[in-house]
């Protein structure tokens, strides 16, 4: 009998935590598990994440024990229109400052001594910053939903998380829609794309639980035919996706967000990783063609000539 060998596709997917925020606050938490405060170093980290989100990591008042996280984001002013700073006061309890840092939209204070005792689920929900202040806006609409839609059925919600590209959210009666419009660099990231949402029009048919994933090319779907803003173009592309009750549930909700809030990080990356395979398989494959037709060349004829007299001379 012949083996059949069945291959898994692997799917990278991006961290949903920050991981330069969970050292920075594990090493402290560790610091100050051998040797008490004294162990614990000075900190002032700046760092960089996706749609030109920006952190900020600093002690208080030159308190060493104390651990500010701020968290800069330029359409925070549109999350907040839907409650995420009560989300976050909720979610993060006395470690969630009324008012942020200067220059930043919202802060955190660990207290280290204080949260000792439950470093882990600390350092995971800090370094999970920028998930929950979407996870907000999400919950807000999962629960407009389960409520029946509540009368925002063609209300969506417009986040404008990159200077051209936007994210809408509807709730209707029997589902939530959530529509990324993003810009394709170049014309064959158009074709990679396409390709791309193709896999997951597929995966439908293979797990019938996965939600209906749509993609329209330079025009808007249906649902936004009429909302102001709505970009159109050869570059232009829309994903829509249907995330039904199942999705929206508690027990569900939590990976639903985790997996989508970040989808668009989660598209350009995966097509840039396709085209550098393409271009590392064409060098190879370039470069081995280069092997053969050096190896067909015939070997270079020799020119030069000698007379019965023994003197050489080349023939033109």
């Amino acid at each position: 009998m012949k083996r059949k060998n069945k291959t898994k596709r692997q799917q990278i997917l991006l961290e949903f935590h920050n991981r330069v925020i969970a050292d920075c606050l594990q090493t402290r938490f560790t610091s100050f598990g051998v040797g008490g405060a004294e162990k614990i170093r000075e900190l002032d980290v700046t760092v960089a994440d996706f749609d030109g989100i920006k952190y900020h990591l600093s002690n208080v008042e030159e308190d060493k024990t104390k651990v500010m996280v701020s968290i800069s984001l330029t359409y925070y002013h549109q999350l907040a229109e839907h409650g995420v700073d009560d989300f976050l006061a909720a979610e993060y309890g006395d470690m969630f400052q009324k008012e942020a840092e200067s220059g930043f939209d919202a802060t955190l204070v660990v207290d280290i001594p204080a949260q000792a005792g439950k470093a882990d689920s600390v350092v995971d929900s800090v370094s999970k910053f920028k998930r929950n202040v979407f996870a907000g806006m999400f919950r807000k609409y999962f629960k407009l939903q389960q409520g029946g839609g509540d009368g925002a059925d063609g209300h969506p919600a417009m986040i404008q998380y990159r200077p051209q590209e936007t994210m809408y959210i509807s709730a209707f009666r029997d589902r939530v829609t959530v529509v990324f419009s993003t810009l394709f660099s170049d014309d064959d990231d158009v074709i990679f794309g396409k390709i791309f949402m193709q896999e997951f029009k597929e995966g439908l048919v293979k797990n019938r639980t996965a939600p209906q994933v749509l993609f329209s090319h330079k025009d808007p779907p249906s649902e936004l035919a009429n909302t102001p803003g709505a970009l159109t173009g050869d570059n232009v592309g829309y994903i829509t996706f249907v995330l039904f009750a199942r999705h929206c549930e508690d027990g569900k909700a939590d990976n639903t967000i985790d997996l989508i809030h970040q989808f668009r990080d989660y598209l350009h990356y995966h097509l840039k990783c396709c085209k550098a395979y393409l271009h590392s398989r064409m060098r190879a494959r370039s470069k081995a063609l280069l092997k053969v037709l050096n190896r067909a060349k015939p070997e270079a004829e020799n020119k030069t000539r000698k007379t019965i007299s023994g003197k050489s001379f080349v023939r033109r």
